[in-house]
């Protein structure tokens, strides 16, 4: 271990002195805003001032650059304090956090990607620190910079850049910290750093433990972090813990703060009822003048330069280096075409990396993980993690993250996907075990409504291929599509439709079966695809044809192709979809349709909780088989 040396006491005073001069910014700004959290920012400032001007190592001019270290504020209602530490580092203007939250501003209420030094949103809170894992993880695993001698050994080390997340003592009833926390120490990620701002206070009422620091360190420790409690208020305390965060191996480390909401401002430090509130108008000059008083230097620190040992990356047009090599009648689960698909994409761009929740052999990521071991993360029964950590490996464009599960739980991870959105994120996620087509295993298992969770999600494309070649364009699209991407896998084997040269594209639906005298447009995705096709063939039996319509993606849907169709059947369309009816491909067809005269839609969809049951069984009792549509098809000539 390298010996600590302390800062100069003017340099100690210097950051105590920047600490106060980051509450004055924040009081200003949520003044001028007249909503935010002023007391949430004061508790911090010690913290953001030991951060950014005397452990990490940034550009300040280029707070984007990929060797830079990493901070998440997973507090993010502190928003304030992390723009006041940009300006002091000289990159915001301090005229500019008087624009705070004002619609023409990027310094809004919460952090979001708008701003180059934030690389994931937070606010809803407990989930900063699972992207900051991600992170961290990248930076030990897949950035690995290289040593003098690798030419001769090959030897590489750990990259240099560090993260930490700064969390606050309330959100630390979430869950999914501790999902973090377990997979941070389990991964043993030294070069991440957990700070919790222990100020005692919730939103309401106080935090559970208030300032019982010994539980919060007990808990760490037994989550198998290196943990220190600190007076959070106290610089030359946080520099040395820091520095002996850096200097721990094997370890994440845990800093616990105690502070005081509200630090620094007479008749509001340590009170209630002051959350979200700005200090009233008429108190604000006296309240920053009784801060003023507290300054005594000028002096400006600059924050330490980056190690720039972080690799050259490229994650632009990933191509696979063949066609798909299926052939036409043969048959595979979309679900284990997926893993082949990954695989193979993986060979195609180093940066590719794969993620799952214990359920590899199951969503056949395991065929990556047996082929590109380095690039896979297990992240265990923990979608909610998994989520974030994904969000926090794709940073920066480090890497092209696909994370897997059964479609069901992700649901259990969708406040995380929303925040993805938000986030503007780029990570892929797949659902298997979609519908009611699974079989025995009953509802639990089942995913019902994850269309509709994916379609509400702002620039997220979702994917529905029906067979393996459609699955394995839709990885490769998925992969340099921007934004998130969701691909629905099924469980049942399914026949092979499409040629290897067979070209798809997003937005484009594919006509599977057409004639010129059609009598009705039928539109499936998955099996009910297939089951489509053996309905269309048992009508031509009886001289009834009928059109069939793979949109391949739910989002964007192609209306064109849609309406074309259902033209030419006179306006007859029949949706057929393993999902429950609300918010699946029967509303996403409808909504194609709205204001266009002259249709009728049928959805036939799963309505009701499921039941365990053979396949054929649940498709037929739940009103989606073959013989269901027949049915159906009948009926619409029969009104």
């Amino acid at each position: 271990m390298d010996t600590y040396q302390k800062p100069e006491d003017k340099d100690l005073q210097a950051l105590k002195d920047l600490a106060n001069r980051l509450r004055i910014h924040s009081i200003r700004a949520t003044c001028a805003s007249n909503s935010g959290h002023p007391t949430s920012c004061c508790s911090a400032a010690e913290i953001l001032s030991v951060l950014f001007f005397n452990t990490m190592r940034y550009d300040a001019a280029d707070p984007g650059n990929f060797n830079n270290d990493r901070f998440v504020l997973s507090k993010g209602h502190a928003a304030p304090i992390l723009y006041a530490a940009w300006t002091e580092a000289g990159y915001i203007k301090e005229s500019d956090l008087l624009n705070l939250r004002k619609i023409d501003c990027d310094l809004e209420g919460h952090p979001t990607p708008k701003l180059p030094f934030v690389d994931v949103a937070t606010g809803s809170l407990g989930q900063g620190l699972g992207a900051s894992c991600g992170m961290a993880y990248t930076g030990k695993y897949f950035d690995k910079a290289r040593c003098p001698c690798h030419l001769i050994h090959g030897c590489f080390f750990l990259c240099s850049y560090r993260v930490y997340c700064l969390l606050g003592d309330g959100e630390s009833s979430e869950g999914a910290v501790w999902e973090a926390m377990a997979f941070a120490s389990h991964y043993h990620l030294d070069n991440l750093v957990a700070i919790f701002d222990v100020n005692r206070l919730g939103q309401s009422e106080a935090a559970p433990l208030q300032h019982q620091t010994e539980i919060y360190k007990k808990r760490c420790e037994a989550f198998g972090w290196n943990t220190y409690i600190v007076d959070g208020h106290d610089v030359e305390e946080l520099c040395y813990a820091l520095w002996q965060a850096a200097n721990t191996k094997d370890k994440p480390t845990a800093i616990i703060a105690k502070t005081f909401k509200g630090k620094g401002i007479s008749g509001v430090e340590n009170q209630d009822n002051w959350h979200g509130k700005p200090m009233p108008k008429e108190k604000v000059e006296s309240i920053i003048k009784e801060i003023q008083n507290r300054i005594q230097t000028n002096k400006n620190l600059t924050p330490l330069a980056p190690i720039r040992d972080a690799p050259e990356v490229s994650i632009a047009n990933i191509t696979m280096s063949t066609p798909p090599s299926y052939k036409v009648g043969d048959k595979i689960a979309t679900r284990k075409a997926y893993g082949l698909a990954l695989a193979k994409l993986g060979h195609a761009n180093s940066r590719v990396i794969a993620l799952d929740g214990d359920t590899k052999n199951s969503t056949f990521s395991e065929i990556f993980k047996n082929e590109h071991p380095e690039r896979f993360i297990e992240c265990f029964i923990a979608e909610q993690n998994m989520v974030s950590v994904a969000m926090g490996c794709a940073t920066r464009n480090r890497t092209v993250a696909f994370a897997s599960t059964f479609a069901a739980f992700l649901s259990r991870a969708y406040d995380h996907i929303r925040m993805g959105a938000i986030s503007q994120s780029n990570v892929n996620l797949c659902g298997s075990h979609c519908g009611v087509s699974i079989g025995e295993d009953g509802p639990s298992q089942m995913a019902l409504e994850d269309i509709a969770m994916f379609r509400a999600i702002p620039s997220c494309t979702v994917f529905y291929p029906s067979d393996g070649v459609s699955t394995e364009h839709a990885v490769s699209l998925a992969a340099n599509t921007p934004g998130m991407c969701f691909i629905r896998t099924s469980r049942p084997d399914t026949t092979i439709l499409y040629s290897p040269e067979e070209k798809f594209e997003i937005g484009q639906a594919k006509v599977v079966r057409q004639s010129d005298s059609d009598r009705v447009t039928v539109i499936g995705a998955g099996v009910t695809l297939h089951e489509a096709l053996a309905a269309a063939d048992e009508l031509a039996k009886q001289d009834i044809n009928i059109r069939v319509i793979d949109p391949f993606t739910i989002k964007p849907l192609d209306a064109a192709t849609i309406i074309s169709s259902g033209r030419a059947t006179g306006g007859h369309i029949i949706t057929v979809e393993d999902h429950y009816k609300e918010g699946g491909i029967g509303d996403a067809v409808a909504a194609a349709l709205a204001g266009e005269p002259g249709f009728i839609v049928q959805s036939l969809a799963v309505r009701g909780v499921p039941r365990s049951g053979k396949p054929t069984e649940l498709l037929e009792m739940f009103g989606i088989s073959a013989k269901c549509i027949v049915e159906a098809v009948k009926s619409t000539f029969a009104n």
